[in-house]
């Protein structure tokens, strides 16, 4: 990957809020590689996808939190956080942006919902290669060791190479202690999803309301989709893209003149 200076700059942002554990520790995994800048939450964002702040101001607010890593934390989305370093903190575009580490699963069908991935995508479209990491552990006092391990080898491997600018990947950590990983997987997005439910209660003035509920059901039985990686204790790297589109539907589209 080119650099512009000594050391690459390395764009660092969540879902979580920054003062969530996988933010800290995703820092720690990174710093002595380049130059790291923090631009995050202030509160948790979790399953906002790719929302931007459109009807109120945004505000950023300088942050000591990680030592002598420069951190700003903001009222904005995880996708804000990716426009407001571009465009108002940075004084130059990052070589890596890396989202994360998140707390809990963004494997198969999480990765529409995503605030950690979406923040990811949105540097991507921005031209800057990304990557989105996420434990499989909601727990604040998450184990982060074997994290730290796959965050600091990929990203130390990634930076090494010449890249594309859009370069984008999602990747996945079973919670797993470092010697029971297996290693590093190459997968496709798995068909999965939660069946939903909402459980209706009744508040203490006598009025609905619902609670959003579910169960995860796979129904890929592919060996090489990231579900099936993630339960064989490895971890899961899903390269995606921002382009939703649909080139083989285009193509009969097309070729059979459905709309004359």
């Amino acid at each position: 990957m080119p650099k512009t200076s000594n050391k690459p700059l390395i764009l660092i942002t969540n879902d979580d809020d920054i003062t969530s554990p996988g933010i800290h520790n995703l820092v720690a995994a990174v710093k002595e590689l380049g130059k790291v800048v923090v631009v995050a939450p202030e509160k948790p964002q979790s399953g906002m996808g790719h929302a931007i702040t459109i009807g109120e101001p945004l505000r950023m607010n300088k942050m000591n939190l990680f030592g002598d890593v420069e951190a700003w934390q903001t009222s904005g989305t995880p996708v804000d956080c990716v426009k407001l370093a571009v465009d108002k903190i940075l004084r130059r575009k990052p070589d890596l942006c890396l989202s994360g580490i998140n707390h809990g699963a963004n494997h198969s069908i999480n990765v529409i919902y995503s605030g950690t991935m979406s923040a990811a995508m949105e540097a991507s479209i921005e031209g800057i290669p990304s990557i989105g990491f996420s434990l499989l552990d909601y727990r604040y006092e998450a184990d982060f060791t074997a994290s730290k391990y796959v965050v600091h080898k990929m990203v130390s491997r990634i930076l090494s190479k010449k890249i594309s600018k859009h370069f984008l990947l999602n990747v996945n950590i079973p919670p797993i202690p470092l010697s029971e990983l297996r290693g590093i997987k190459v997968c496709k997005q798995a068909y999965a999803k939660y069946e939903e439910d909402f459980d209706e209660r009744v508040d203490p003035q006598g009025k609905k309301y619902y609670w959003l509920t579910g169960k995860f059901v796979n129904f890929d039985k592919a060996r090489d989709s990231d579900v099936y990686a993630l339960q064989k204790k490895y971890v899961s790297v899903v390269p995606v893209q921002f382009d939703l589109t649909n080139y083989k539907l285009k193509a009969e589209l097309e070729k059979n003149n459905l709309f004359g």
